[in-house]
């Protein structure tokens, strides 16, 4: 039997992240979970980005970034960030990386990150980042996309699959 392929995607498994941007004074955060290791050497990610965002516009004019891994207990704070609003990054603890990149102190661990180029994908843009500095801040399991339910209303099988299959 063929099934429709869009109700798959919710079996590719992936984490939860928040990016963080910086353009001079102007800072920014959101919540990703399409980011993946692409490359060992140079160690390179590739996050997945709505171009219609602010956060877009930062990290294109920037050129950094950082890559907040999240623990499996901060469902809240991906949901924070997940949404629009102004000073998102208000009442949250960061500092700021090599690159000027703000990393967020309660995450799991971080990446900073340089944009290396941009490649068009549908109605998103992914941006191919090199890794230039990272750390574990905090021992734990990551959070996972499939954990989070339907928290960002893309599909209607997270809930079923974090029932059937929870990740303890």
């Amino acid at each position: 039997m063929i099934e429709d392929p869009s109700g798959l995607s919710s079996l590719i498994t992936h984490g939860v992240y928040v990016i963080g941007v910086r353009d001079g004074e102007r800072r920014n955060a959101f919540t990703a979970a399409w980011v993946m290791q692409v490359s060992f050497n140079p160690l390179l990610l590739a996050i997945s980005i709505n171009p219609e965002h602010y956060s877009y516009r930062l990290l294109k004019a920037g050129g950094v970034c950082s890559v907040n891994v999240l623990g499996r207990d901060q469902q809240a704070v991906a949901a924070h960030f997940g949404r629009s609003g102004a000073d998102k990054m208000a009442g949250f603890d960061w500092h700021e990386a090599p690159t000027g990149a703000p990393i967020l102190r309660c995450s799991l661990a971080y990446f900073d990150c340089r944009v290396s180029h941009y490649a068009d994908a549908g109605d998103h843009q992914i941006a191919v980042c090199e890794v230039v500095a990272g750390a574990t801040l905090h021992p734990g399991p990551p959070l996972l996309y499939c954990q989070t339910g339907d928290m960002d209303g893309s599909s209607q099988f997270y809930q079923s699959l974090n029932s059937s299959y929870p990740l303890e």
